[in-house]
């Protein structure tokens, strides 16, 4: 490793200022810099022109240069496939070395070629994410070299379009960003109960009816339902066509949808449009976002000969669409209680000697996993597919904490880990006072410190990955979807591709924040809550007092505070110790700094309010 200026040539870059995410394996900072400029060629075989092109065209906005591609060169950027495959780097991992005069990348598999041309983009300054251009910039890139590779093949996020519906173009772009820290699966909730999102030719009723709903806003589960002559006007639904465009776009981006079908509950909107689907039979709307469950039948009916038709078509159809080895069906949250009483399901039941409707779940699935096998295609459900017995060959993603994924692991069964506790995005990221309203907590840290594999579990290859999920109930736009989305996905990503031995919070955090940086230039929304105040109400019993312990998620923030109803800031008391509460006080105010600036957000919250939390 070079360490010193040596001929004009500039000394190596601390490999901490690299701010690389996820981390890599091995970085070696090597002296000097490479300079992109319009004259650099990007040069790879014929075969994998196509990710030659695409990065060229991510440089052409920022810069300006037309960066041209050759198949043979010495100089300029480099992508190679390996003649003698390296089975350390297997089919996602790369090297890359730059040196003053080249950067050479290369790979077993294009999908490494992929991978360390992202890794190259972060090298570039953040101006490099602009997509105006951007005058008079220096492009140069740390001379390093790098050896890389994942720990998990399964690196995911969810979008639920159902809740809120976004067009092609923005989950194009949520597909984009995932790509760029090497995640490589994108799971796309199409279906539930306030809105079907697929278009299935042979049944044009799911998007007619079920894709549209009354337009509401407000609290999720507290809005109105629709009126009995109100239109139905919020939504809308991807055509075969505009699928079959976001699944090429992901694909050369080396990521895999996951299209999901929930049943056999979450299928109100599908009841929506064929009601003769439901055990009641009743005409229901799609919902709204008003509070319905057990009171509305939301479940397909297993009884019904109907309902295994119906499916047939929706699963022919998805797995013709879609190129990925997996069909997720759901299986969650299914309210059986309308089955008990459903004649059509009791015979089943008698039929098929099941004990209880648990088992008719059970059935139903294995129903479904004929289905998609028939199809060319395995399946994949969330743990409560486990309940009453798992189909043969069912693949379990463990959502319900880790327990659901070890007992399928257990099984011999493939497992995605994505435990509430560790991957919800749509849960709190901060403290509720100062955050859009929602529901539990899920910290940055938290998702930092998540390991997909459980001691328990002792074949780990059955743990294919983890993957983080976004439910949109209480997110109505792309922009608050990006919001809940980053940066708590950087650290899923780090926690799905780099080694465990690698990660480190302390590490992790200044990175983050240069990624702030790059954010600002694309123009991604992102959370910066995690410099916000923690409030920690302490319980004095003799006294039967509260008292306020402070702390922060980033640590070296300076916590500024005030009781007597003015703004903080950092001529305001400092905090050092766990404070008391001044007679006549009724709001804590406060205030996070960095080297004398503000980074956090005010946060006000009444001393009832903190005595509540207390339990006084």
């Amino acid at each position: 490793m070079v360490l010193l200026n040596v001929a004009g040539i500039k000394a190596a870059a601390p490999i901490n200022e690299l701010n690389l995410i996820p981390q890599p394996v091995k970085i070696e900072a090597l002296a000097g810099t490479f300079k992109l400029n319009s004259s650099t060629k990007l040069i790879s075989s014929s075969s994998n022109k196509e990710i030659a092109e695409l990065f060229a065209a991510m440089f052409k906005a920022p810069t300006g240069f037309n960066l041209q591609h050759a198949l043979s060169g010495s100089t300029g950027i480099q992508l190679s496939i390996s003649r003698t495959p390296n089975a350390l780097l297997g089919n996602e991992g790369y090297t890359l070395h730059v040196t003053p005069a080249k950067i050479s990348i290369v790979a077993n598999k294009p999908a490494g070629l992929f991978y360390g041309m992202q890794t190259l983009m972060q090298l570039l300054p953040k101006e490099i994410e602009s997509p105006l251009l951007i005058k008079n910039k220096s492009w140069s890139v740390p001379c390093v070299k790098i050896t890389d590779y994942p720990r998990f093949g399964w690196r995911g996020l969810m979008l639920d379009v159902s809740r809120h519906y976004f067009p092609k173009e923005m989950v194009k772009k949520y597909i984009n960003q995932l790509a760029k820290y090497k995640m490589n699966v994108f799971h796309w909730h199409l279906t539930d109960d306030q809105g079907w999102r697929i278009e299935i030719k042979s049944l044009p009723k799911l998007t007619e009816i079920g894709a549209w709903r009354a337009p509401r806003v407000g609290l999720w589960w507290t809005r109105p339902p629709q009126a009995e002559n109100e239109a139905a006007t919020d939504g809308g639904f991807y055509t075969q066509e505009d699928i079959k465009e976001i699944v090429k776009y992901a694909q050369s981006r080396f990521v895999t949808i996951l299209p999901e079908i929930d049943v056999p509950g979450h299928s109100l909107a599908a009841l929506a449009a064929y009601p003769e689907l439901s055990c009641t039979g009743k005409a229901y709307k799609v919902n709204v976002g008003n509070l319905f469950y057990t009171i509305d039948d939301n479940a397909l009916c297993p009884g019904n000969d109907q309902t295994y038709d119906f499916m047939q078509k929706v699963i022919e159809e998805v797995a013709g669409l879609f190129p990925g080895q997996f069909i997720h069906i759901g299986g969650d949250e299914c309210f059986k209680g309308f089955w008990k009483d459903c004649k059509k399901c009791q015979k089943r039941m008698a039929d098929e000697k099941l004990q209880n409707v648990e088992e008719l779940q059970s059935y139903f699935i294995r129903r479904m996993e004929g289905m998609v096998k028939a199809n060319g295609k395995k399946l994949m459900g969330w743990d409560e597919i486990l309940e009453g017995g798992l189909a043969p060959d069912a693949n379990v993603m463990s959502w319900r904490g880790m327990g659901g994924g070890i007992a399928a692991a257990k099984m011999n069964r493939q497992v995605v880990m994505t435990p509430t506790a560790h991957c919800y995005l749509d849960l709190y990221q901060g403290d509720p006072i100062s955050e859009p309203p929602t529901y539990s907590m899920l910290t940055l840290s938290n998702c930092y410190n998540f390991d997909p594999v459980p001691p328990e579990v002792t074949d780990k290859s059955l743990i294919l990955g983890g993957q983080g999920n976004l439910w949109t109930e209480s997110v109505p736009t792309y922009r608050h979807a990006e919001y809940m989305t980053w940066p708590r996905a950087f650290a899923l990503s780090e926690v799905f591709w780099s080694q465990k031995a690698s990660m480190n919070w302390d590490s992790f955090v200044p990175r983050m924040e240069a990624h702030f940086g790059r954010y600002d230039m694309a123009q991604v929304n992102y959370a910066r809550s995690a410099y916000d105040a923690v409030i920690k109400p302490v319980k004095d019993t003799v006294n039967k007092k509260v008292r306020v312990a402070l702390d922060t998620e980033i640590k070296k923030l300076d916590i500024y505070y005030t009781f007597d109803n003015t703004f903080p800031d950092n001529f305001s008391p400092k905090y050092k110790d766990t404070l008391s509460v001044p007679v006549g006080a009724d709001h804590l105010r406060v205030l996070t700094y960095r080297n004398n600036k503000p980074v956090g957000k005010t946060m006000t919250i009444t001393i009832k309010d903190l005595e509540k939390r207390a339990g006084l």
